[in-house]
């Protein structure tokens, strides 16, 4: 049976668990999903080097893939988005455009919780090429880089006052995880705040499961055969 591969383009075994457990009440759809962790990633993706240098080898590791029914890119910033979907027919989604499409049903203005300053250019830019920064209430950094996020003690105090200052000084009313290594602290967040919280992993799973039960495909027919 072909499986949807979920792809976590840094090396950090802890973050694909992490990712594993955020998506498996979504194993109830019937179709297979298979995480795997990128061996020639950086221990965490925190700059646009590091998410560049990903983009070859997740390209051969997406196309070693002989069982593939459709792919997700586990990282916040989605490297190598627009190259796997030139490579391949089959559902291609990056959670975080999966993360701020979810979040714009959710709410009017969405904020983000980024890890380190140096990831809040990266995502500006992503949010301007998708045309919703007038959506954007704000963008805040942890300060903690992805290892960090292992760390609950660390992790969820930091978490919880940068989300109450998105929502209290920059008026989000939905918020956004902008790592896939924070998934375990999304209920916890929600009591916190008492919004609703996007964990972008899961947005994105959910949409290419819809993607390849509906037959969906980034690549048309017309130009199939152009």
């Amino acid at each position: 049976m072909k499986n949807l591969i979920v792809i976590n383009p840094n090396s950090s075994q802890t973050v694909t668990k992490g990712i594993d457990a955020a998506i498996d009440p979504l194993r109830s759809f019937g179709i297979p999903i298979r995480c795997l962790t990128l061996p020639e990633g950086p221990e965490g993706i925190e700059s646009q080097r590091q998410a560049d240098l990903t983009i070859a080898p997740l390209l051969a590791l997406a196309e070693a893939q002989e069982d593939a029914a459709g792919y997700v890119i586990a990282c916040f910033g989605d490297p190598g988005l627009h190259a796997l979907r030139d490579q391949t027919r089959l559902p291609v989604v990056g959670i975080q455009e999966a993360a701020v499409m979810t979040a714009l049903t959710l709410g009017q203005r969405f904020g983000v919780i980024a890890i380190l300053p140096a990831s809040i250019p990266r995502h500006l830019r992503a949010f301007g090429a998708m045309g919703v920064l007038g959506r954007l209430a704000g963008d805040r950094a942890l300060g903690l880089g992805v290892a960090d996020l292992a760390e609950p003690d660390k992790t969820l105090d930091a978490m919880i006052v940068t989300s109450r200052r998105l929502r209290d000084e920059d008026g989000a009313n939905v918020l956004i995880m902008g790592c896939a290594g924070m998934a375990r602290y999304r209920s916890t967040l929600e009591e916190a705040t008492g919004l609703p919280v996007v964990e972008p992993t899961q947005c994105a799973v959910s949409m290419a499961l819809g993607q390849i039960r509906l037959n969906l495909s980034h690549a048309s027919q017309r130009s199939e055969h152009a």
